[in-house]
């Protein structure tokens, strides 16, 4: 049960906070400098472990699809115009799929424990990751690994945590938890956006979890929100207050958010400015044009 190959990544949302732009361009696709969101996020899948990648989709599978695989006609294209640099940068995107089974399940915009449940029949009883491709997050040591090394003892399932300014929780999800080890915490209950200043304390649910087949079995029986949704979070709370054992890692690293126009511009930002080729000259001109 410690080790985890497995990971689920939901894509079947709107993504109605980046519109007009998400009418043409899935979520999981914005940039973040010059790759999509989705490269960060299998990139650290793969690095903790993972050998097999559940996509739910909603109507994207074909550009999922189209961006690992290889495509023979640009490939000769650039080889006739001799453009290694550019023949390399297509590698690379395959060779991140490469050891990776790849599969996907269709469902509807009903919550994202909704989408999980789907999921249900490739996972089996294993434990695995879910991974939100809005939320980066950027560490020495990956996200993912993280949690799987807490699992590999704990064996329960995982929240990632990070810790937010006070103003900001009214947007997050936040956890009432006693500290029981280094970064480690027993979640005892789960607050979804509490009300300005009334936040029980300032971790916060990030887009990481590890999964066990009890978390499926509460989803299969989780009834839809007001929203008409199932939610993951809600269910973890539903098992906390059952009495059963949630953990909470506070990750490290830094949290860039994706999840609506604003923070995904500020990543975008950071990741232009920060990138190996190209940051220096982005600083310079940011400079420049008196920019900060």
């Amino acid at each position: 049960m410690g080790e985890i190959t497995k990971a689920i990544i939901p894509l079947a949302g709107m993504a109605t906070r980046h519109l007009p732009l998400t009418k043409v361009v899935p979520k999981e696709f914005l940039p973040l400098a010059d790759k999509p969101l989705l490269h960060y996020i299998l990139k650290e899948v793969k690095e903790a472990g993972v050998t097999e990648v559940i996509f739910v989709v909603n109507a994207n599978k074909k550009i999922v699809a189209d961006y690992f695989r290889k495509s023979p006609q640009l490939e000769k294209l650039l080889e006739e115009k001799k453009r290694e640099d550019l023949l390399e940068l297509l590698s690379e995107t395959e060779k991140l799929v490469q050891g990776l089974t790849i599969s996907y399940v269709s469902d509807k915009p009903l919550g994202d424990g909704h989408a999980v449940l789907q999921t249900r029949k490739l996972v089996g009883e294993e434990p695995c990751f879910v991974i939100y491709p809005d939320d980066i997050i950027e560490a020495d040591v990956p996200c993912a690994s993280q949690l799987a090394q807490v699992f590999r003892t704990a064996e329960k399932p995982i929240i990632g945590l990070f810790e937010l300014p006070q103003e900001k929780l009214s947007s997050y999800g936040v956890v009432v938890a006693e500290k029981i080890a280094n970064r480690l915490y027993k979640i005892k209950e789960i607050i979804e956006k509490p009300p300005a200043g009334n936040a029980p304390s300032r971790l916060v649910i990030a887009g990481r979890c590890i999964v066990t087949s009890e978390v499926f079995d509460y989803l299969k029986k989780a009834r839809p929100n007001k929203k008409g949704e199932i939610s993951l979070s809600e269910t973890f709370g539903q098992m906390v207050k059952d009495g059963k054992i949630i953990y909470g890692y506070r990750c490290e690293g830094r949290w860039w958010e994706c999840g609506n126009k604003e923070d995904w511009l500020k990543s975008f930002v950071y990741f232009a400015a920060n990138h190996p080729q190209f940051g220096k000259e982005i600083r310079k001109f940011i400079k420049e044009e008196k920019l900060v």
